[in-house]
């Protein structure tokens, strides 16, 4: 027989897909008589010549190859195809936090990761209600997501309770060794990485910020949630603050809504120059309440984030909150890679903004120097 038949391996969906053969499969058929293997671009994509196939058992070799061949390309295909999972957790509501929503979905997008096409995202609103996220947080883990993203020490706190094995990725929160979360900044341990909020210079840099606007204050009173697990060592480090910028230091608690304008009045009653609120999930969501509150007792008011002047706060100093979301977004891609959550150092934020309320200045009588609001990233008029 002269002529000369072909047999191509090829995919009868698609002309871009290619078989690739394991090297035992390739060095079998290079064995059979009349086969040429040809390699293109480091992967073994054959061509089979049969010129007078003598023997038809290589034909069912060559049949079995293929099979293996298509099998390992289906099983490739699917792999590529796999939808990762993320659980949200939020002690707030969807419109608070829409910014660092979109900002983690935005990073995730930078990093190949698209809602619909290889990602689902399941978000868990405790709108406002601290006592619901134990709850939302096992509603979470039942879900078995890849990831479980946080904000805020006590978020934390409730997804850490929820699972010991699911990696829980932090955009934002206090000090969670003092919290339990972790072993260290460098060394984690356990399920727990990310982004933490706050640097060792924070306290100090906003205790001088209030010192600049309140050039004759005495004392510092701290408003803060005895619920919060990271609240003890924060008070710490703010009282140490105060006293080495020649400050007295009280503190106020409140462990409700219900509790917050008393606190306050308390703290103005007690000769406070100013409130200092620790950052915490209940004050996040009361952030009008305080700020009226604040006004109501004429108390200059200092907190960590810009919705608090959003909504009539005096003064906000703090990290940029929808850019620790869009640095998370770095962990959750390096955990889809196969790190571990425990290898995986926390960063700190090294760049904080301040926004300034001159509405709420004027109504209480405070006089914002020219060189601080210089520095202010928002100011309202």
């Amino acid at each position: 027989m002269n002529e000369k038949s072909w047999l191509r391996v090829v995919n009868s969906c698609s002309d871009n897909l290619k078989v690739i053969l394991s090297p035992s499969v390739v060095s079998t058929l290079s064995r059979a008589e009349g086969l040429r293997i040809d390699c293109a671009e480091g992967s073994k994509i054959f061509t089979a010549q049969c010129r007078s196939i003598k023997n038809l058992k290589w034909v069912w070799i060559v049949a079995i190859g293929v099979v293996i061949a298509l099998g390992g390309a289906v099983a490739q295909a699917q792999q590529t195809q796999k939808t990762w999972k993320i659980g949200v957790l939020v002690s707030g509501t969807a419109s608070i936090d829409a910014s660092r929503d979109e900002a983690m979905r935005q990073g995730l997008r930078e990093l190949g990761y698209e809602e619909g096409k290889n990602l689902a995202i399941d978000y868990k609103y405790a709108e406002g209600k601290t006592d619901r996220l134990p709850q939302l947080a096992k509603e979470l883990v039942a879900e078995k997501p890849d990831v479980i993203v946080v904000g805020g020490t006590a978020v934390a706190v409730a997804a850490k309770n929820a699972t010991s094995t699911i990696p829980i990725v932090v955009a934002g929160a206090g000090d969670l060794v003092e919290a339990g979360l972790i072993k260290s900044f460098m060394y984690p341990g356990g399920n727990v990485t990310g982004v933490a909020r706050l640097s060792a210079d924070f306290f100090g840099d906003r205790l001088k910020l209030t010192k600049e606007i309140l050039p004759k204050a005495k004392q510092i009173t701290s408003l803060s949630n005895p619920n919060n697990p990271g609240h003890a060592r924060s008070l710490k480090d703010a009282e140490l603050g105060a006293r080495s910028s020649g400050l007295t230091f009280q503190s106020v608690t409140a462990r409700s809504a219900k509790e917050l304008d008393g606190a306050i009045g308390s703290a103005a009653k007690g000769g406070a120059s100013a409130l200092f609120i620790l950052s915490d999930a209940l004050f996040n969501s009361h952030v009008g309440q305080i700020a009226q509150a604040s006004i109501k007792n004429r108390l200059p008011s200092i907190y960590d984030r810009s919705t608090f002047v959003d909504a009539g706060g005096l003064m906000s100093y703090g990290v940029n909150l929808p850019d620790l979301s869009r640095r998370a977004a770095e962990y959750i891609h390096q955990i889809f890679k196969g790190a571990k959550p425990g290898d995986l150092t926390l960063v700190q934020p090294t760049k904080f903004d301040l926004a300034v309320n001159l509405k709420t200045a004027e109504q209480i009588g405070v006089t914002i120097p020219p060189e601080v609001l210089q520095r202010a990233v928002k100011v309202i008029r």
